[in-house]
């Protein structure tokens, strides 16, 4: 019943308006404040460079960006979600960092046929049988990330690792994909609050478990407290410490500097892939914010870029739910990550690279890309997602 009343809700959407429209309405709702605030504000950096590359449109249609803080809480993300919806009548949600936020917004923007574009959470839910014709990932599915550290841990050789994840829905889908990947044994996990900033407890389990090496999900200032603790314990050089791109991600390197050097992680997207689109992207963002983006703003950058080539193809006319679907899913841009394309769950098929922190020729603390862990990687998911047609 679900797919069907979302497959008329299309249909009918796209007989509501055959004109273009004078003027692209987006919701962007942030984790803009609090301990992982630099990743919403790194998100709306890159998406807000598009704009200015574009002269404020997008598709060639003039541009208003409605910014709200949702402070990392889902109720207060639903408040905003609400009030863009129903009051301001926005034609794309987007902006969203953490899968709780992304739980609370979610159901009542897929209900009023508004697009909810994701530059960032990849929810395991929304990728298998409950994947949903509104919502597109331009990110990366969670579980696929942590499947590509999982399997370069495994290639190192380490035959244990302890495992640490904050305790929300997006932490236990990181800690899944590592295991699904990692074939080595677990010697412990732990998962904390949300916003954990002190990791004393932690650290001494990992002396006691003596693991092999030890994977880290982390976000946001957790993240960066975490490693300055592993420093000071006198752990860093006695076990690897690996992770995501998102805990060694270039905001977390300028804050943290030398200290960093030496640790390894698994990442879609490095300032240095050799394309021109990434190139003229980390050249502009550079001019623009005074230092190098991190991957959340890669990810801002690539979610405006595919707002305006589906804005672009369908010649502004956004009522028309179907056509602004298919733009969407066509994703004709040119993506910082070289070639770009959703599977059929509305979520990136893409390559995960091994990178390692270094210095570069400047003397900056930088990643490194040095091979590729997965080519054209799909989700654990998809199998199960039966996406309407349009």
């Amino acid at each position: 019943m679900f797919k069907k009343t979302v497959v008329a809700a299309l249909v009918a959407g796209a007989m509501m308006s055959a004109h273009a429209d004078d003027k692209v309405k987006i919701g962007f709702v942030s984790t803009l404040s609090g301990p992982a605030a630099a990743l919403g504000t790194a998100v709306l950096d890159g998406f807000n460079l598009v704009l200015k590359k574009n002269g404020g449109k997008l598709g060639g249609v003039p541009v208003e960006v409605l910014v709200q803080d949702d402070q990392g809480k889902p109720d207060v993300a639903r408040q905003i979600g609400e009030k863009f919806i129903k009051k301001d009548k926005v034609d794309f949600v987007t902006g969203v960092i953490f899968q709780n936020i992304m739980a609370a917004v979610d159901q009542a923007t897929f209900a009023s046929q508004t697009f909810l574009i994701s530059p960032n959470s990849g929810p395991s839910y929304l990728a298998g049988e409950r994947c949903n014709p509104y919502f597109f990932a331009v990110s990366w599915i969670s579980d696929s990330y942590a499947e590509a550290a999982g399997q370069l841990v495994t290639e190192k050789g380490h035959k244990s690792a302890y495992l640490i994840a904050p305790n929300y829905p997006g932490g236990k889908d990181v800690v899944a994909g590592f295991k699904r990947y990692y074939k080595g044994k677990v010697a412990d996990e732990a998962y904390v609050k949300m916003g954990e900033l002190d990791f004393a407890t932690e650290l001494a389990q990992i002396r006691a478990s003596k693991p092999e090496a030890v994977f880290m999900f982390l976000p946001g200032g957790s993240g960066i407290n975490f490693i300055k603790q592993w420093n000071q314990s006198g752990l860093k050089g006695q076990i690897p410490l690996y992770a995501t791109g998102w805990n060694f991600d270039q905001d977390t390197l300028t804050v943290l500097g030398e200290t960093t050097l030496g640790n390894q992680h698994a990442a879609h997207w490095n300032t240095d892939l050799d394309n021109a689109p990434n190139k003229e992207f980390v050249a502009a963002f550079e001019k623009e914010y005074k230092h190098l983006p991190s991957v959340y703003a890669s990810q801002g950058y690539d979610t405006a870029l595919l707002i305006d080539a589906a804005v672009r193809d369908t010649k502004g006319k956004l009522g028309d739910k179907v056509a602004l679907r298919k733009a969407l899913e066509a994703a004709n841009f040119k993506s910082v990550r070289g070639d770009f394309k959703f599977n059929v769950n509305h979520f990136p098929i893409q390559t995960y690279y091994s990178q390692l922190v270094v210095k570069d020729a400047k003397g900056r603390v930088v990643n490194k890309t040095t091979g590729k862990i997965f080519e054209a990687h799909p989700d654990a998911y998809v199998a199960a997602c039966k996406m309407p047609k349009a």
